[in-house]
């Protein structure tokens, strides 16, 4: 795995260095590679008030934070309450808060840390876009001319989470508004800019970036939501229900971690622009090993994909340092800062349910709902969704199969093989097949692109429900999609037994470049065989037959690839030219 991890961020830094833009970004890169590790000072100054929350900033945090290791800190502001900005022409911005941030941004800097200031929890922004815009670019003139003599270690981000009423298309239209508002009184100064659709990997698809060298693309992850939100007051009622999800660092749930980022990798390529995970953690509610097991895989991927990070955040609900009694929750600053990358432990599955669309449709119907009009097909056993109204929800258009059977107190394994006719997103789930219609499996939303890539997902039955419903919701966009080799195993954790890397001299593949067969000579025995493509998104996926050596090729374009044979416990990476 260690080998696969490196040749996939090899190969993503040369596809970079040749220039698929013509931003060069420079200067954003060297400043992101700088931001490194940071952490979020979550729950006080996007508060209402800074004591709102509970959770008061301390001048002595900054140097806590920089004795720790970390590089930068996150610093999230809602500037909308009326003892900190007026509603109404001029939008007068407080000179009392913003020497306030002033302290906060000089304790940052004086401890050799960078710090990003942000526009946080603006409602009526989100409520009412074009009748707060006017204040959301007089804002922005404020805050950029009062810091506009600070150093390049100061950072600015337009909005976290754009959702609500700012739509993408809307989102779109303020951005480089609000960067040129910037640009006057900072040219060169690094500004983060966050996707649409809450701030997500989801808004992907959906965001267009102005034509300016200094920007960075900045993401937040919560996933799996049902982990990370477990108890969380307020998600709603269904959070107490998930209360006792454990993440076991498996290769499975890393594959679907991996599967979430790679059509950001992609755009970070194809767009040449730095990437920061903004936001990212588990809430307290968690178990602890579970969340260290997270958040150390998830930090050192990062790390291995070339991003900068914030973890989400320091001394709240999700932090880890307890300012009641001044300890660190030392499992936790671990996982961001100490901890190498462990070896996963792996699932067993029994099969639920397998798709075949050879003969027949297999019990899956397409439904279309409100305006939305699409239609079902089948060819070569894959379904193709043709959508000639998508409507404007995403359960607008569904396709479903129902009388699934799920266990309560079993883990299932979710996954199917998927593209469209070009960049989109859809959501995926498992739930009840009746009023309330609940998501057992909670909601997965998925990027699909032009080519075929396996999904999976994993969730714990919490219910007994023999008439369970599998759901894809594709409305809201006509591209169409294809879908095939659907599959629901029941599956059992088998925590690492040792798992080794094959010596190369023991493992031989020809030919290579290939056509359409590759073949493999080993004395070892493999259950598994996995093709990833550059991006690090597993696009073929194998059992592997007793005394089997070799795999049909052929349905993989032409390209790079890696090849990933695995066993109860040896593993070897091989990259492939596909001819």
């Amino acid at each position: 795995m260690k080998e696969f991890l490196k040749n996939l961020f090899t190969i993503s830094l040369l596809i970079i260095s040749f220039g698929l833009t013509a931003q060069t970004r420079e200067k954003a890169f060297e400043t992101n590679a700088k931001l490194g590790r940071g952490i979020n000072y979550g729950n006080m100054f996007e508060a209402p008030s800074e004591t709102a929350w509970g959770n008061q900033w301390e001048p002595e945090y900054a140097g806590i934070i920089a004795e720790l290791g970390f590089n930068h800190v996150r610093i999230p502001i809602r500037w909308e309450p009326s003892d900190r900005s007026m509603a109404t022409p001029p939008y007068t911005v407080y000179s009392l808060f913003l020497n306030r941030i002033k302290q906060v941004v000089d304790s940052a800097l004086n401890n050799g840390l960078y710090a990003i200031i942000n526009m946080h929890h603006h409602e009526a922004l989100y409520e009412n876009p074009d009748g707060q815009k006017e204040r959301f670019l007089a804002q922005w003139k404020q805050i950029s001319t009062f810091f506009k003599d600070y150093p390049d270690s100061l950072l600015f981000e337009l909005l976290n989470e754009p959702h609500g009423n700012l739509v993408a298309e809307k989102w779109n239209e303020f951005v480089p508004q609000a960067l040129d508002t910037i640009r006057k009184e900072n040219p060169d100064r690094i500004v983060l800019i966050g996707t649409p659709n809450y701030g997500g990997l989801g808004g992907i698809p959906y965001i267009e970036l102005p034509d300016d060298e200094n920007i960075i693309l900045t993401v937040h992850y919560y996933n799996p939501f049902q982990f990370t939100h477990q108890g969380a007051s307020w998600v709603g009622g269904n959070a107490d229900e998930w209360l006792g999800t454990e993440w076991l660092d498996t290769e499975t749930e890393r594959d679907v971690m991996r599967q979430e980022f790679a059509p950001l990798k992609a755009f970070e390529i194809q767009h040449n622009i730095p990437v920061h995970i903004g936001e990212f953690g588990a809430y307290s509610k968690a178990d602890m090993k579970s969340r260290a097991r997270w958040t150390t895989f998830l930090s050192r991927y990062l790390e291995e994909l070339g991003w900068s990070w914030a973890y989400w955040e320091f001394s709240a609900g999700f932090g880890v340092y307890n300012p009641s009694n001044k300890t660190f929750y030392t499992e936790l600053v671990d996982a961001l800062l100490h901890n190498e990358m462990p070896e996963p432990g792996r699932y067993v599955g029994t099969p639920v349910y397998t798709s075949n669309f050879q003969t027949g449709n297999d019990g899956w119907n397409l439904s279309a709902q409100q305006s939305a009009s699409a239609q079902l097909t089948r060819a070569e056993n894959t379904l193709n969704i043709n959508i000639s109204n998508p409507g404007t929800d995403g359960w607008h258009v569904q396709l479903k199969k129902g009388n699934i059977s799920l266990q309560a107190g079993r883990k299932y394994r979710f996954s199917f093989k998927a593209k469209a006719e070009s960049a989109r997103s859809m959501t995926t789930y498992i739930g009840m097949s009746q009023d309330p219609w609940s998501a057992y499996s909670g909601y997965n939303g998925v990027s699909l692109a032009d080519t075929f890539a396996v999904y999976t997902f994993i969730f714990d039955a919490n219910t007994t429900d023999n008439s369970a419903r599998m759901v894809f919701d594709m409305g809201n966009s006509d591209i169409n999609i294809w879908i095939t080799e659907i599959k629901i195993e029941e599956i059992i954790f088998q925590p690492p037994t040792g798992i080794s890397e094959i010596n190369s001299q023991e493992f031989t593949i020809y030919p290579n470049p290939v056509k359409d067969r590759l073949f493999f000579n080993t004395t070892s025995d493999f259950e598994k065989i996995t093709v990833f493509n550059i991006l690090g998104r597993p696009v073929q996926e194998n059992t592997v037959r007793k005394n089997e050596k070799s795999l049909d090729v052929t349905a993989l374009e032409p390209g790079i690839y890696l090849v990933r044979f695995s066993g109860k416990d040896r593993m070897v990476t091989k990259k492939i030219v596909k001819r």
